[in-house]
């Protein structure tokens, strides 16, 4: 039996998976059980599996943007869901682990990588979000909120889910009128709208991205709001004044492990004394870990998704008070549900954007992404802190009573 048909043998237990080689011979693995998908794979030359051998995360991602590895049966997800799926994060995962060699230079390499220097940070953001205006277009919600929903009711649409958040994440900031929010991250400019729509709050928002710039501008001064909301191309680290009200949704992923500690000491040297700061960010339910080589190389460079503990790391001993900690665990994976739902239906307008092999890989990109939120090790952190301990009520009623008013 082939090397690779061991993996299979191994890996697939629940569902089916059939594999279609490139010399003609047939393998069928696992067994027909509810829930799991079955599916059915081939190789198109005898290469693939050799490049997956080598690098199982990577070469099965070429393999598929290159239409060397070809889903018959089923899709893309229904392929990373089987294999995840049998390999849940919760019941131990990697049950063919790399070796400890393998590991070990992975991890070596990839925490080089982690750090990110403000020379290499807009050319990192510019790579993902400087892409092409109409493919965010084509898979987010109308206000391009490009990160984790907050699903109230798992059938919620998927705009319902994104003005949830913003309304979650805004009520535990307790911004109120004249408040000056800093919104580091502010990416199409929606969170930062939102602000001010619903409280009257002044707000500043900052990018790396250029693209996401010239949308964020339009909007504010298509609502007639540019005076109260203003948008700059600037790194966090050079933002001066002082602002009553800290966000940062989904930029954090960006800054790198080594930078942590300065991030944190930023914030709070712009913090009033009575601030709050929310900070909502991917990250790992286990211990710290590496980036994966196909995140790095096609969708993420200097990207990292951080452990708990090492954003605890970055904020201990600045006396900022961890007012509040939530966990939002599948609630990415019902976003990207819907992203690649999306993606998958516009297929002829991504294709004609970019190319066949750029909507494979942005397909794998959201396939894997979506699998690890609901079978592999990946949550939402939403972190609450201030500078003092008051600065919030003393029990969390008031964050169900605010979302309330701020949906209404």
């Amino acid at each position: 039996m082939a090397l690779i048909d061991r993996f299979f043998a191994a890996r697939v237990v629940h569902g089916t998976l059939k594999v279609f080689h490139a010399n003609g011979t047939v393998r069928n693995f696992g067994t027909p059980t509810d829930g799991y998908p079955d599916v059915a794979i081939r190789f198109a030359d005898k290469g693939v599996t050799g490049a997956i051998i080598r690098d199982p995360g990577l070469g099965a991602a070429e393999a598929i943007m290159d239409g060397r590895l070809i889903v018959e049966q089923g899709d893309v997800r229904d392929l990373v869901n089987l294999l995840t799926a049998n390999d849940k994060w919760e019941e131990g995962g990697s049950k063919l682990a790399a070796s400890a060699m393998r590991r070990a230079v992975q991890a070596i390499t990839h925490r080089a990588d982690r750090i990110n220097m403000a020379r290499k940070s807009k050319r990192n953001v510019a790579h993902h979000y400087d892409l092409s205006d109409r493919l965010y277009d084509l898979f987010l919600d109308a206000d391009r909120q490009y990160s984790c929903a907050y699903f109230t009711d798992p059938a919620n649409s998927l705009e319902q889910a994104q003005a949830d958040k913003k309304a979650h994440i805004v009520a535990k900031l307790l911004v109120e009128p004249g408040m000056r929010v800093l919104d580091i991250g502010c990416g199409w400019g929606g969170m930062a709208l939102y602000i001010h729509a619903r409280t009257g709050a002044e707000v500043l928002g900052v990018t790396l991205s250029e693209e996401q710039l010239k949308v964020a501008r339009r909007r504010a001064e298509e609502a007639g709001v540019a005076d109260k909301v203003r948008f700059e191309l600037i790194d966090y680290r050079d933002v001066t004044g002082t602002f009553d009200r800290i966000v940062s949704v989904g930029m954090f992923e960006h800054v790198g492990p080594a930078h942590y500690r300065a991030f944190f000491v930023k914030c709070r040297q712009l913090l009033a004394e009575d601030g709050v700061m929310l900070l909502h960010t991917i990250g790992r339910m286990g211990a710290p870990g590496v980036t994966d080589k196909f995140t790095l190389k096609y969708v993420f460079p200097g990207g990292y998704n951080p452990a708990l503990s090492e954003i605890a790391r970055g904020y201990e001993g600045l006396r900022l008070v961890p007012t509040d900690i939530e966990v939002l665990r599948v609630h990415y994976a019902m976003t990207i549900d819907h992203w690649y739902d999306r993606t998958t239906a516009a297929r002829d307008a991504i294709v004609a954007l970019y190319d066949e092999r750029f909507f494979r890989m942005w397909q794998f990109y959201l396939a894997g992404a979506g699998a690890a939120f609901r079978y592999g090790g990946l949550c939402n952190y939403q972190i609450q802190l201030a500078k003092g301990r008051l600065a919030v009520p003393l029990t969390r009623d008031y964050i169900g009573e605010r979302e309330l008013v701020l949906r209404g």
